[in-house]
C-alpha cells in the first residue's frame, strides 16, 4: 500500500499524500467516478485523490461531493472541509471536521523559473534573491516551486476564485531555508488581511504545503 506520508495533524484534521500505482480497478472499489475524464492518467489521479479522503475518515461521503463555479470540490453541508491536489503520480489530500483547508503538492520543473514573474511580486522576488545568496546550487528551483505550491494551497483554502497570486497573497521570502521541514508566513491581502502560517514538507522530488484556519 503506496501511503507515501501522513500526517495527524489532530483529532478532527488530517493530511495524507499517495503514490499512484495501483491500477484503476483497486480505486473503483472504494470511490466512484464522479464526472467523465477520458484521459487514463488523469482519472487515476481523480480517484486516488478522493480514495485518500476517505482512507484520512472512512466515514467521508465522498458520493456527495459538488463542484463550485470556482471549481472548488465541496460538500453542501460542509460536515468536512476538505481539500485535493494531484501532481505526477502523487495524489494529496487534506480533511478537517472543523478548520477550512487548503493543499498542494508540486513536482520541481525548469518552468517555475520561467513564470515566476506571474505569481510572485517584486518584494517576493528580492527576498528570494537575498535568501538564495545561502542556498546550494540548484537549489533556488526547488525554493520557487515550494513558493508556487504555498500560493495554490491557499487559492484552494479561500476557494472563491479571482485571485491575483502576486497582489492578493504575499509570502515571506528573506529568511527562507530549503530544509526538510518549515513554516511559511504568509498574508492573505484580498479581503481585510489575514495572516497565515503555510506548514511544508520537502521530499527528494516532491514539495508538499499546507493551510488551515
Amino acid at each position: 500500500m503506496p501511503l507515501f506520508y501522513q500526517h495527524n495533524i489532530n483529532e478532527s484534521t488530517k493530511l495524507g499524500v499517495w503514490r499512484i500505482e495501483e491500477p484503476e480497478i483497486f480505486f473503483l472499489q472504494q470511490v466512484s467516478l464522479q464526472r467523465e475524464i477520458t484521459h487514463p492518467h488523469k482519472r487515476l489521479q481523480h480517484l486516488a485523490g478522493r480514495y485518500l479522503l476517505k482512507f484520512l475518515f472512512p466515514g467521508f461521503p465522498h458520493e456527495l461531493i459538488e463542484i463550485a463555479g470556482t471549481r472548488k470540490p465541496y460538500l453542501p453541508n460542509e460536515m468536512y472541509h476538505f481539500s485535493i491536489s494531484h501532481c505526477g503520480d502523487y495524489a494529496a489530500a487534506i480533511v478537517s471536521t472543523s478548520r477550512r483547508v487548503g493543499i498542494d503538492i508540486e513536482i520541481p520543473t525548469s518552468k517555475v523559473e520561467r513564470v515566476r514573474h506571474k505569481f510572485l511580486h517584486a518584494v517576493e522576488w528580492e527576498g528570494v534573491e537575498k535568501s538564495s545568496l545561502y542556498d546550494a546550487a540548484g537549489e533556488r528551483m526547488k525554493k520557487l516551486t515550494l513558493l508556487w505550491s504555498a500560493k495554490e494551497a491557499v487559492f484552494k483554502w479561500y476557494g472563491n476564485g479571482e485571485i491575483d497570486f502576486s497582489e492578493h497573497i504575499r509570502l515571506q521570502t528573506e529568511q527562507l531555508m530549503i530544509s526538510g521541514e518549515g513554516i511559511i508566513d504568509a498574508s492573505f491581502l484580498k479581503q481585510a488581511p489575514i495572516h497565515l502560517r503555510l506548514p511544508f514538507r520537502l521530499f527528494d522530488r516532491l514539495c508538499l504545503v499546507w493551510v488551515v484556519t
